[in-house]
């Protein structure tokens, strides 16, 4: 078995692994916990120190209604969320009254 049919198998493996472990966005908030977190402590160093890692994943995931994004692009746009991004999306929160 040369090294392109080593490849190969990983591939499908991962295939099957990923049809058969449906994951949920509630689920993921429990894994990307810690990357929120980071960012938080980010936009508190910008003088946001009020934000949570609940709000930060709140934010990012109101982008994903209707299907789950690839963990990489998730933890994408976690890690290049930006703090005036933040704000528009909390601001709206406000206007439609879902702030907690």
């Amino acid at each position: 078995m040369d090294g392109k049919d080593k490849t190969n198998i990983i591939v499908e493996k991962s295939d099957q692994m990923e049809a058969n472990e449906a994951i949920t966005l509630e689920e993921l908030r429990t894994e990307m916990r810690s990357v929120c977190q980071s960012k938080a402590e980010e936009f508190h160093l910008l003088g946001y120190e009020h934000v949570t890692a609940d709000e930060i994943w709140d934010c990012v995931a109101s982008r994903y209604k209707n299907a789950v994004p690839a963990l990489h692009q998730l933890v994408n746009d976690i890690l290049s969320l930006k703090a005036t991004v933040f704000m528009n999306w909390m601001t709206m929160r406000i206007y439609r009254g879902e702030f907690e």
